[in-house]
């Protein structure tokens, strides 16, 4: 049986490199999120198919899906939805947002100011959305896709510390290698049209009851943890060489996540155990976008990867 909910996953995965060519990692760490039921950060320039990998993986998943465009006039009403006064009733109704659905493209999400953007901070940690005096639970799975410009781009605001954590992972998509790129060009009008549903929420399901069977080792709990701790200053873990580059580390959120996905990792490689290569293969994705880099570190152009790749690297 776990062989089967395997196959069915990379299964979808193959149809999706038919439309989406030279991002294999960005459709790999889509359903990653959908199996972990994690959200997931994307960043890149403008026209390399983020949007088009996260509508295909919605299609082929059969899971309801919205899309919101962030933009600087945005408000949080329009994310979340509001109270509406009827006044024939004279009684008030809720009028649901696009917050309101399974898989959430929140498409260049940091083009909008942080009251928007922390709108999104109780649905992604509580699975929940307050509007009025009530409080509405979200479906389930429920995963907030973001599409981010790079930082430097005209028009764009810093995302919060706290909104940074709630996102599981976060993934840089560069420009495809020149054979994908010749590819795209016999791509059809509506490529994402053609696609036929494959996975369905109950096998996704299944899919997550597997990949929680999946056997952690003490030893390997015990360097998830010792990695997140190396990222935090004042720690016995933390290398002495980063002083002064790092502010503050990763969250014990980080450590669930890295446990978490591990796990997937391992179920995919198709072995019933987790181990240190599945660990160190997504930790730059987990924990980089959750250092706080110093002045000097972003100056110097010290990067978070680099640094959770050495910490990964010394204390396994």
């Amino acid at each position: 049986m776990p062989q089967k909910a395997r196959e069915s996953i990379l299964k979808t995965l193959s149809q999706a490199t038919r439309v989406i060519f030279g991002q294999d990692d960005l459709l790999k760490s889509i359903m990653a999120a959908l199996v972990c039921e994690g959200h997931v950060l994307v960043e890149g320039l403008p026209g390399l198919g983020k949007t088009m990998s996260i509508r295909a993986i919605s299609k082929l998943c059969s899971l309801h899906f919205q899309r919101i465009q962030f933009t600087p006039d945005l408000l949080p009403s329009d994310l979340i939805g509001t109270m509406i006064y009827n006044q024939a009733k004279e009684e008030f109704s809720t009028k649901f947002g696009p917050i309101f659905t399974q898989l959430l493209l929140a498409d260049e999400i940091n083009r909008s100011p942080a009251k928007v953007q922390s709108a999104l901070l109780e649905a992604m940690a509580e699975k929940q959305v307050t509007i009025g005096d009530k409080t509405h639970p979200l479906t389930s799975p429920f995963v907030v896709l973001a599409t981010q410009n790079p930082i430097e781009q005209e028009g764009t605001y810093q995302l919060p510390e706290a909104q940074m954590d709630r996102f599981m992972m976060k993934v840089y998509v560069d420009y495809p290698d020149i054979n994908s790129e010749k590819e795209i060009l016999d791509l059809s009008k509506d490529p994402i049209g053609e696609l036929a549903p494959l996975l369905s929420k109950e096998l996704l399901f299944q899919v997550q009851e597997h990949v929680e069977k999946v056997y952690v080792d003490e030893k390997i709990k015990d360097y998830i943890v010792r990695l997140v701790n190396g990222t935090r200053p004042g720690t016995p873990f933390f290398l002495k060489e980063f002083e002064g580059a790092v502010v503050s580390g990763a969250s014990p959120r980080a450590s669930l996540w890295l446990y978490r996905v591990s796990k997937f990792k391992a179920f995919m490689d198709g072995k019933e155990f987790v181990s240190p290569e599945n660990v160190i293969s997504i930790a730059q994705d987990i924990l980089a976008h959750r250092i706080i880099l110093s002045y000097e570190a972003t100056v110097d152009k010290v990067s978070g990867r680099s640094i959770v790749l050495k910490i990964a690297n010394e204390l396994v």
